[in-house]
């Protein structure tokens, strides 16, 4: 068996493709060579609880207050809010600022919700519909797939 080689500075710069994207796989195929390079997924942990943030020297992103594991969650709940992208979501528009909605607070229909980054692009989700925010399900730089359920409007 022929043992093809590679480049370790290709590989180096697709593993930063892989840090820069948020992707946890990619794979390149030419000719008779194929490469993948792929990345263990994070751990998520799951709180049903808030919990108090320990004072810190520098701030942090706030967290959602209320995490649900996905498997408890339904799409077809009448106040769901899914995902229509696969991409990175983001409560607020940059780190310092505060998030753009909270549990809690009355929405109304058209009002952004939360950011869905794909591609290197920034995409508004908006409330579909007039509500109060009874769960936010995803946190700051989590991963979200087409369909997967971001928050809860009652």
């Amino acid at each position: 068996m022929n043992r093809l080689s590679f480049d370790p500075e290709d590989i180096r710069e697709l593993a930063a493709i892989l840090d820069e994207t948020g992707l946890s796989e990619i794979e390149i195929s030419e000719k008779d060579r194929r490469i993948r390079i792929a990345r263990a997924p994070a751990p998520v942990s799951y709180s049903m609880a808030p919990q108090a943030a320990a004072p810190a020297a520098a701030p942090v992103a706030p967290a959602p207050a209320v995490l649900v594991p996905p498997a408890a969650l339904d799409a077809s709940h009448p106040g769901a809010v899914t995902s229509p992208m696969v991409g990175v979501a983001y409560l607020s528009p940059d780190p310092e600022s505060p998030n753009f909605v909270s549990i809690g607070q009355r929405v109304e229909a058209g009002q952004t919700l939360l950011l869905i980054e794909a591609m290197k692009t920034f995409n508004q989700i908006k409330a579909p519909r007039s509500g109060t925010i009874s769960q936010v399900i995803v946190g700051a730089g989590t991963p979200v797939e087409f369909g997967e359920v971001l928050m809860i409007l009652d």
